[in-house]
This record gives structure tokens, sequence and C-alpha cells, in this order.
């Protein structure tokens, strides 16, 4: 069980004594460091750390504890953030056809690996549909074909903010989002892809990996942004392939990929181990 504690994300110009003023920060009110993770990017001068604080023994209630970081930060010149622990992060998963992204983040999180609230599942066919109450979670059928693709965004949208979503995660949900839903949504929504773009694109790309003989097949966890498929990289899965696998098996292994890439990516994004630095993710694995 997650005892009482803080999570600290904070990034600032990389400067001396860092790490001793935020350390000394926390002995000061009696607070325990668990986790310190650093990294100083040497070519943009930059700073990135994550504290994991235990404050059962705090001298000061943790409101206090937080508003009074903001005197170091504002000197350190930082943008940080913190988070409460427990607690579970409120999630949508948007899906279309295939279910086997949606049935890793649901196995997972029934299991206790991910301390995520499924809100709903939402999507444009209905072929996840008995996936997600047969768990016990709302599906929502949003019609999105054709004309209604606008409408149906707008609805999705809704859904978003009626059940206070945190967290969105693309488990193969084959729609590109508007920019608007984008910048609306920035650094929240996760998404996951075979990795074959941009050499293999459209329909069947395993099939034309197949073809061209490729040696490793693999699959991206990103943040999703309005240029597609370009937004910061969370993690990444490969399998190397042999010349005797078969298009189906380039599937099999890609399914494997897809399913190992998203769990972790989701693992990193709930549990604060991700700092987005411009177009790349800064990831302190666990």
């Amino acid at each position: 069980m997650t005892r009482p504690g803080l999570i600290l994300k904070l990034q600032c110009p990389d400067q001396p004594g860092i790490v001793s003023k935020i350390s000394g920060y926390v002995a000061g009110y009696a607070g325990n460091l668990i986790e310190f993770a650093q990294f100083t990017d040497k070519l943009s001068g930059r700073f990135f750390a994550r504290l994991e604080i235990e404050t059962g023994g705090l001298e000061v209630e943790v409101e206090d504890f937080i508003e009074g970081f903001g005197t170091l930060g504002r000197a350190l010149r930082a943008e940080w953030h913190f988070r409460r622990l427990p607690y579970r992060m409120r999630t949508a998963v948007l899906v279309t056809r295939t279910d086997h992204c949606l049935h890793e983040v649901l196995w997972r999180t029934k299991l206790g690996e991910l301390p995520v609230e499924i809100t709903s599942v939402i999507g444009n066919r209905e072929d996840c549909r008995s996936v997600s109450e047969q768990a016990g979670i709302r599906f929502h059928s949003v019609e999105m074909d054709g004309a209604a693709r606008e409408a149906g965004f707008e609805t999705i949208r809704g859904i978003l903010h009626d059940e206070k979503v945190e967290l969105v995660v693309l488990a193969r949900f084959m729609q590109i989002l508007p920019d608007a839903f984008c910048r609306e949504f920035e650094g929240r929504v996760i998404n996951i892809h075979h990795s074959f773009l941009p050499a293999f694109i459209g329909a069947n790309p395993y099939k034309q990996a197949y073809e061209r003989g490729v040696k490793l097949i693999g699959a991206t966890c990103h943040y999703v942004t309005a240029d597609l498929d370009a937004g910061p990289i969370i993690e990444q899965q490969v399998e190397r392939v042999q010349h005797f696998h078969t298009p189906q098996d380039l599937v099999r292994l890609g399914r494997d990929c897809e399913r190992a890439a998203l769990a972790r990516g989701i693992r990193y994004h709930v549990h604060d181990r991700t700092i987005i630095d411009g177009h790349r993710a800064i990831v302190f694995p666990d």
C-alpha cells in the first residue's frame, strides 16, 4: 500500500547546488526522500528531476510544504508540479476495432499495476463494447464516419469533460485527432502505433514489412501532438524478425510490442516519470 507522500517533478536552468537546495528543503521539514532521480542536459543547459517524498513525518501541513516550495522554485527559475500520493488517475480509453491494447490496459489495471480509474471506453465502432462491459466499464459509441467526424469529436470532448478525465489513451483508435483537440489536451493524450512509419504507411504495414524483409519490428508509445505521429516518445519496444516468419507472425509479434510499449508508457506517465521537453520526453524509468 502506498504511504502518504508527494511526487515532485521539476525542470530549470542548470546551476550549481540544485540538488543540495531541493534536498535541503525537504530535510528542513523532516520529509523523507524515497527517490531523487535527476538528469542534466549538457546541450540545452537544463536540469530535470523527479522526487518521491514520504510526508508522514512532516513538521508542517502538506499544503504548507507545497506552497512553501514556491520560494525555492522561483529562485531556481523552475517549472514544477506536485502530486499527492496515493492517487488514481482518471483515464478514458479510445478504441476502434482491435482490442489487444484495450485488454492489456484493463488487465494491468485490474492487477493494480496502473494507478488509474478507467472512467469509460469510447469507440467509433462497436467491436470493443463486449470487452468493456464485461469489465464493468461503460462503453460510449460515437459515430464518426464521413460528415459525422467533427460532431463525433465534439461528443468525445464532452464525455472527457463530463467524466473529468486526466489521461486519454488511444488504444489503436484509428482516427486522426483535430489540431484543436490536441492543443486542448496537450500532454494528456497517449498513443500507440507500429514503428514502421514513415517507411510503411497506409494499409497492411506488416505485409509491407514482410515483403521488404525487415529484421526488426516494433511499436512506439508517444504523446499526441498536432503533428501526426511526431509527438514526444515515451517508450519503444522491438522484436527481431526471422526469415521464416510469415506476415501473420509479424502481426502477432507486433501486437506484443504494442501491448508492452503502451502499458509501460502509461505506467511512466501516471507515475509522473515523464517530463515533456519540447519535441522529446525525459523519462525516469522505475
